[in-house]
């Protein structure tokens, strides 16, 4: 019996087992389970095999077999040389090694044969001992043991590289040699470095994975072309030249709290105590000390950007600490399609996005024009790397975990801290694992993995956690794929997710033009990944191969409907089962594979002569994406069903479309690719249900118009009535020619830019300069009215919303007038209608606001759990600060909303007791005592005074540090930052 590792290219992810005795090959899950036999009737001793998308391709000693996916039957077979062996498969072709005679042959992915090359005369004979792989430019790089050389061959056969001479201890590579055959299972570098030739081999046997370097291989020969340098010397990214990737320093520093702590670590804990301020002293326990980081960079899209730069003028520095950059993705509404919606957007915000070039040219911030793309797509594509520490004023800034970094949503006073060259804090994390077996296949998807764990969790239950995933199921998962699950983890409140450094994000950093960092990143492999018997707080199992398509909803992204059941669910609910738009794209589903598996859906059904039921609407993820889809046809059958092509950019997703085909208030569905659907979330229209699900499920629902449509197992009609089932979507996961980055988007900061002049308008609409907050006078606070106490889901979209709010993000004063004006009042269920306790009428809950503000009656806010969940824009603790408020009050708080309170000089309190809620009355007068003493831990004494002169006393809650306490005092976070740097 003979074992072969899976296959890279394997769509299942099944492991293969050679069984010479009786010549059959057997074919197991991860989990050790026999799937099935094959090959017994054909073959007579197996020695290779790889797997195409439809197509398992084996060799035997003197033939190949091709045998299909569906049945393990074979379909053809042929003889093809007197000992074909090793061979493995390129993204396009299939190569065989034949020892006899002495040939290396190409097939195409279906089993044609159509080229041979390297003779035993021009290059040695393959009856050495040898093996060989490929470089990720498709070479092929064979080591003969025998003859002590290596050699790189082109597809067509032309040497590139020799390298001869080599001294080596053949027993050792003999010794392993039987397991060298794919590239998954060995993946063979050489460097030219210095004097001594590197070569790695790393290899994986079922969950096994080995490193094995040999330092004491020595060059002799000559390089016949230059290889790749490596070097510790690595940039950031191309747009930061001058500033190095410091693996070494992330390793040194986990060798500290490990040593320290004495205990493995998870990836998530390796990236967060390896930025560390002070790693040699930080108090490190989980869900209870605060961390002082040193991010890497950070990211602003341009809603946020305003604010955040708005904050960093009022700092006085000259120019930001860290890199950073700004995104113009969120102010382009969606209307009549992509290029007349973004000219129309520069026009309308021309103001905003001046404001916006010239404090990053000032500043030294990198600015991406309006066009360029999502945030989130572009740092992916661009800034993100195995083991980084971004964070980013936009809550889905977590997509960046695809690619092994920790990449976290903050609001802008966060990062203004850490452009202002301030250490970041953060309550440390604790640590959910995701263990993920089994393997993706058919019409599940990685956006059905996420929807299952939203499933699981619940909006509130990674509140306080990263949500770290490992398993042998990540490795059917691509990278894009892989940010598509990181990005979601926003949705159940997680601080950030995370995926351990793989083979997927190496190729995705090599098709991205980063292949120095993926070499780099090989190189401190330990460093990218959780310790193997590392502990984490909770540990949740899926297998991806039990799972179904899901679409989530409506109105929470954490409730699951399966695909088989969604339309008898939606009947059963009185959601109407007609969807009216289909959207895909958005920061969640953009990329290049998410394009193509939806264009593969769309092509089946041009076939027959079907077009989109629905609307239908596509949101290209960048620029790069828009140009490489345009260039590769997948754009096209996508706009042939009647989809229209819209900017690069949020759009509908975040509420920046202006609907035509209904009115507020008229009730219906939509299905989106998108990440949230909250209450008028998408179109400001309370009435609408929207579902979330891939894009290839969103597709297939556009075809047929109805919820109540199963592409597992329903059939489609043609004009002609001919009944057909569309086939599982497929696609490339990274274009074969590489990617088209289209037009240049991107601004580059000057060196100096001291002499640019920023300018706002004073009489300006759209932006408004800083004016400090005060800071507190030293009292209790005594008889604050109760502005609103507020029942149910209170989202930051609730609190400030989106859509066309969007256009005032840089003028506080404007945007404030949208403050929980979608929140429902407790006291008579409705929206944006509270009474003023002053004058016992009924108005909106700004104006009311505005009025307690105008008679210094300082008042407070009331809510429920998981307050503030949703979006990072620091707009919805602002408002309540601009307008008079001093405390939010709520049975808890998500995350991201909690701290942008602190840093704002906002009380966020929690009830002690959950019950304390309902003691609370809409024409209350709170008074919080005792905050001469406050300090951490210690809580604050409430007395609620009812208007029938009753009165009850409870206790609150606060998570404030001493530092954050301090922010309290000086009136916000930006005011105390003030005061230090100007000591």
């Amino acid at each position: 019996m003979r074992a072969k590792c899976l296959n890279l290219y394997d769509p299942n992810h099944l492991i293969y087992i050679y069984d010479r005795i009786n010549c059959r090959i057997q074919v197991f899950t991860f989990e050790g389970n026999l799937v099935t036999s094959f090959g017994q009737d054909i073959l007579s001793k197996p020695f290779g095999i790889v797997v195409t998308d439809h197509f398992i391709f084996v060799t035997d000693w003197k033939l190949h077999a091709l045998f299909k996916f569906s049945d393990f039957k074979v379909t053809r077979a042929g003889s093809r040389g007197e000992e074909e062996r090793e061979l493995s498969i390129i993204a396009s072709y299939i190569v065989v090694l034949d020892r006899s005679p002495n040939c290396v042959h190409f097939y195409t992915r279906s089993g044609q044969l159509f080229n041979s090359c390297i003779s035993q005369k021009k290059y040695g004979s393959t009856t050495d001992s040898c093996c060989f792989c490929f470089d990720p430019a498709g070479n092929i790089l064979i080591t003969y043991f025998s003859w002590y050389n290596i050699k790189i061959i082109s597809p067509s056969g032309q040497l590139i590289h020799r390298i001869d001479g080599i001294q080596m201890e053949k027993e050792q590579l003999l010794s392993d040699r039987y397991r060298c055959f794919s590239i998954w299972e060995y993946v063979h570098y050489i460097y030219s470095w210095s004097t001594n030739i590197l070569v790695r081999l790393i290899y994986c046997m079922f969950r096994l994975s080995i490193n094995r370097t040999f330092s004491s291989l020595h060059r002799c020969g000559r390089f016949l072309n230059t290889s790749p340098l490596l070097s510790s010397y690595v940039p950031l990214s191309r747009f930061d030249k001058d500033i190095f990737i410091d693996y070494q320093q992330l390793k040194n520093n986990i060798q500290t709290v490990q040593d320290r702590l004495d205990r493995p670590l998870t990836l998530s804990e390796k990236i967060l105590y390896g930025h560390l301020d002070k790693v040699g002293t930080q108090e490190i326990v989980r869900g209870e000390s605060y961390l002082h980081l040193r991010p890497d960079r950070v990211a602003m899209q341009d809603a946020t950007a305003q604010m955040a730069m708005l904050q960093f003028i009022s700092s006085g520095l000259d120019r930001v600490a860290v890199p950073s950059t700004i995104h113009c993705d969120h102010l382009i509404e969606a209307q009549t399609g992509g290029e007349a919606d973004l000219q129309r957007a520069q026009v309308t915000n021309k103001e905003v996005y001046d404001f916006l070039a010239t404090s990053s040219a000032k500043y030294g911030v990198g600015f991406w024009r309006p066009g360029s793309g999502i945030i989130h797509q572009i740092c992916l594509e661009n800034y993100a790397y195995p083991g980084l520490l971004l964070i980013g004023t936009d809550s889905h800034t977590p997509n960046g975990g695809g690619l092994g970094g920790l990449c976290i949503g903050v609001g802008g006073a966060d990062a203004v801290d850490v452009m202002a060259g301030l250490p970041w804090e953060i309550k440390c994390p604790r640590i959910i694992g995701v263990h993920l077996n089994g393997i993706l296949s058919g019409w599940v998807s990685p956006k059905d993995v996420i929807l299952k764990v939203a499933e699981k969790l619940t909006v509130s239950g990674g509140t306080g956690a990263i949500i770290e995933y490992y398993g042998p199921g990540i490795h059917s998962i691509s990278c894009t794929g892989m940010a598509t699950i990181c990005n979601m983890g926003a949705e159940i409140g997680a601080t950030t997710s995370v995926f351990p450094f793989n083979y997927h994000m190496r190729q995705y950093l090599i098709a991205t033009g980063r292949r120095q960092i993926a070499d780099l990143a090989d190189e401190y492999f330990d460093c990218l990944v959780g310790d193997e018997s590392a502990k984490y707080d909770k540990v949740i199992d899926i297998n991806l191969s039990e799972l179904e398509p899901m679409l989530n909803g409506p109105f929470t992204p954490d409730r699951a409907n399966p695909i088989s059941q969604i339309g008898k669910t939606a009947r059963e609910n009185g959601w109407p089962t007609d969807i009216s738009v289909a959207l895909i794209g958005s920061c969640t589903n953009s990329s290049y594979e998410d394009m193509g598996r939806s264009a593969s859906v769309a092509r089946q059904a041009l076939a027959k002569g079907v077009k989109a039921q629905s609307q239908f609407t596509i949101t290209p993820g960048s620029e790069q994406i828009r140009a490489t889809i345009e260039r590769d046809g997948i754009s096209q059958p996508l706009r042939d069903i009647g989809g229209m092509v819209l900017a690069n950019a949020c759009g509908p997703c975040i509420g920046q479309w202006k609907r035509h085909d209904k009115k507020i208030g008229e009730k219906n569905t939509i299905v989106t690719s998108y990440n949230r659907n909250f209450t008028g979330r998408n179109d400001a229209n309370p009435a609408t249900h929207a579902f979330v699900a891939s894009p290839e499920i969103v597709t297939a629902l556009a075809l047929a118009g109805t919820l109540d449509f199963n592409p597992l197992t329903d059939e489609l009609a043609s004009p002609a009535g001919e009944k057909f089932k569309l086939d599982p979507p497929s696609g490339d996961r990274l274009p074969k020619r590489g990617f088209d980055p289209g037009q240049d988007t991107y601004q580059e900061p000057p060196k100096q830019g001291t002499s640019i002049d920023v300018h706002v308008d004073p009489a300006s609409e759209r932006l408004q300069l800083l004016e400090p907050f005060d800071r507190w006078n030293g009292e209790d606070i005594e008889n604050a009215l109760v502005l609103i106490k507020v029942q149910g889901k209170c989202t930051t979209d609730h609190i400030s919303a989106a859509g066309p709010w969007l256009k005032y993000r840089g003028h506080l004063n404007n945007i404030s007038n949208n403050l929980l004006i979608t929140a429902t009042n407790a006291e008579n269920k409705e929206m944006n209608k509270i009474k003023n306790q002053l004058t016992g009428e009924y108005g909106p809950v700004p104006a009311t606001a505005r009025y307690y503000k105008a008679q210094n009656k300082p008042w407070v806010v009331v809510g429920e759990n998981n307050y503030g969940e949703g979006s990072s824009r620091e707009h919805a603790a602002l408002e309540p600060r601009h307008l008079g408020g001093v405390a939010v009050i709520t049975k808890s708080f998500a995350r991201i909303h909690e701290t942008n309170l602190k840093k704002q000089g906002l009380l966020p309190l929690t009830f002690s007791e959950e019950s304390d809620y309902d003691k609370v009355k809409s024409d209350d007068k709170v008074s919080l005592l005792g905050l001469s003493g406050l300090s951490p831990g210690k809580h604050v004494t409430c007395v609620l005074n009812h208007s029938d002169g009753s009165s009850d006393e409870i206790e609150l809650i606060h998570t404030m540090n001493t530092a954050q306490i301090e922010w309290f005092k000086a009136g916000s976070a930006l005011n105390f930052m003030s005061l230090t740097l100007h000591k």
